[in-house]
């Protein structure tokens, strides 16, 4: 399992409803309509460019993919060697999406997380981000975003799950410790008062990173204003085609809790949206149940954090091997089983001749002249 040390260092710049809005009784009092007009994206976007090429790094060294979804939950692991106890997860989702190595990171390491999370805040005093293009201010948000739920999750670690976590006595997603041009901001703002309020296609949902196994997964690669669409369809692909997206339950479609709380933005006439939405990425079986299961239920959730070791310290290690040799690096019992069943699943892959990139080629993401497309 790879892993290197890192320093984070600074951004370089570069030239009828179906379901309310739930507002929960702990969130804080909404953004002012002037805070709000601050963030409209302008109609006269200029060719700044921002640089996340050391986030970039960051992702690919900390995050771990575990494969697309086979549609089988997975079954309850056997507790540790010599205790009834069950560390670790147990999830019938835990094959899926990806996971944040939380228990490699040392203090220096989540230390510079919140040191690029300032330099990116600290970016919005230097570049208009307004006036980017539009794909370069969605990468801009989403990359904020993400930074500061890693940051926030790694500095409570061991935690359980995500919910848990408070910031200044405000749960983690509704608290604002994000400052942007002067304004704070949580990361529910970021998400719905700024990108949903200012992006019509739902499919900027699946670039946000909630830190729990039920939700969209981290990607390995940061955002950028020439990769955003496209990883934002993969995304969307990952999580549509996946338990934790949908699945069939009594002969009804039960759908991710996620999309109950996007319905004010994205889909007002709930089950007709969202299975229009589904269907644009919906792979074969997936298709299939959408035909077979009446409804759109969004009861689908799973809460726990989405790292290796499922937010516990496990007071038991195995040693690695290496072409049959003991190792000095050791991880707990329960997260070499959880790689084992992921190794498993890679094979049970390649065995179905699932592997390679699926393209998806009825998304429609309209570009300006001479530019990229862009998520609009």
């Amino acid at each position: 399992m790879p892993f290197l040390p890192m320093r984070l260092a600074r951004p370089a710049l570069l030239a009828g409803v179906a379901f309310a809005l739930a507002v929960p009784a702990h969130a804080q009092t909404p953004l002012s309509n002037e805070a709000l007009a601050t963030f409209a994206p302008s109609q006269n976007p200029n060719n700044d460019k921002i640089d996340y090429s050391i986030w970039d790094e960051a992702m690919k060294n900390i995050v771990i993919s575990m494969g697309p979804s086979l549609r089988e939950g997975a079954g309850r692991p056997d507790p540790s060697f010599g205790t009834r106890r069950q560390y670790g997860h147990v999830s019938r989702y835990r094959l899926e999406g990806t996971r944040v190595m939380f228990s490699f990171l040392d203090a220096d390491v989540i230390a510079s997380f919140t040191e690029y999370r300032k330099d990116l805040e600290k970016t919005a005093d230097i570049v208009d981000i307004q006036s980017l293009s539009r794909n370069e201010q969605l990468a801009f948000w989403i990359n904020l975003h993400n930074v500061a739920m890693v940051e926030q999750i790694a500095n409570a670690w061991p935690v359980r799950q995500p919910r848990e976590i408070k910031v200044g006595g405000v749960p983690l997603d509704e608290a604002r410790f994000i400052t942007v041009e002067g304004i704070k901001l949580s990361p529910r703002d970021i998400r719905e008062q700024i990108v949903y309020r200012h992006w019509k296609d739902p499919v900027v949902m699946y670039g946000f990173w909630r830190g729990e196994i039920g939700g969209p997964s981290l990607q390995k690669e940061a955002f950028n204003a020439d990769n955003v669409a496209r990883l934002l369809v993969r995304g969307a692909a990952d999580f549509v085609n996946s338990l934790r997206g949908t699945q069939e339950g009594g002969g009804r479609l039960q759908v991710s809790e996620h999309y109950r709380e996007a319905a004010p933005f994205f889909f007002p006439d709930f089950e007709k949206d969202l299975r229009a939405h589904l269907t644009r990425f919906a792979d074969e079986k997936t298709v299939a149940l959408l035909a077979s299961a009446s409804g759109a239920d969004p009861v689908v959730n799973e809460r726990d954090i989405a790292d290796l070791e499922g937010g516990v310290r496990e007071p038991t290690y195995s040693n690695i091997t290496s072409n049959g040799q003991s190792i000095s690096f050791r991880i707990p019992q329960s997260m070499t089983a959880l790689l084992r069943e992921r190794e498993a699943k890679f094979q049970e892959i390649i065995r179905q001749g699932r592997t390679g990139t699926v393209t998806f080629s009825n998304i429609d993401l309209p570009g300006e002249a001479g530019e990229p497309a862009e998520v609009e």
